[in-house]
């Protein structure tokens, strides 16, 4: 019998790289997950069930953010912080960023911020798995339910538009995030 070292004894892998491998495998179960669906009910298209878990996640994840914004301070620039933070937890490569003159220290604060993905491993499931067209709307359907959820929960009127998106070609996913006043 032929025997192989392990690269390390179970439990002893860095909390990073396991940490990795779970957001892979919540990918690969996401997958699993709209093919099961597929396949049992031929009759029902899946890229709406799909739309629909996205738009249930962002009611959970505006349940989560709304918890933490202080109401004092602009609101769409700690969202746009929620969502880094989220992102990067999941191996995004995302940034916020606020026009010169508009961020939240200025005088009066801008309530406007920007969420920019240069990397998002979504992108490269969606292609493999040949459903690239499901990828962008499933992240607006995120997006503005997330936003939907917080404004019921803080009587906030949050906004998004996708100004730039990978799927389509562009070079990041660029969204923009304000709260309307009045």
């Amino acid at each position: 019998m032929r025997t192989r070292p392990r690269e390390s004894p179970p439990g002893t892998t860095s909390l990073d790289k396991r940490f990795a491998a779970l957001c892979q495998i919540v990918r690969a179960q996401h997958f699993a997950w709209r093919q099961a669906v597929a396949e049992r009910f031929p009759d029902v298209d899946p890229a709406e069930v799909v739309a629909l878990m996205w738009r249930i996640t962002g009611e959970t994840t505006a349940r989560a953010y709304a918890g933490r914004i202080d109401t004092a301070k602009p609101i769409a620039p700690q969202v746009a912080e929620s969502i880094v933070w989220s992102s990067r937890c999941m191996g995004e490569d995302a940034m916020v960023e606020v026009r010169e003159g508009g961020g939240p220290d200025d005088d009066p604060p801008a309530d406007e911020a920007f969420v920019r993905h240069r990397g998002c491993p979504w992108k490269a499931w969606h292609e493999r798995a040949g459903l690239l067209a499901e990828d962008l709307p499933g992240c607006d359907e995120w997006f503005g339910e997330t936003l939907e959820g917080i404004n019921r929960v803080l009587g906030t009127r949050l906004r998004f538009e996708t100004l730039e998106s990978l799927p389509k070609g562009d070079s990041s996913c660029l969204r923009r995030l304000w709260a309307e006043t009045g």
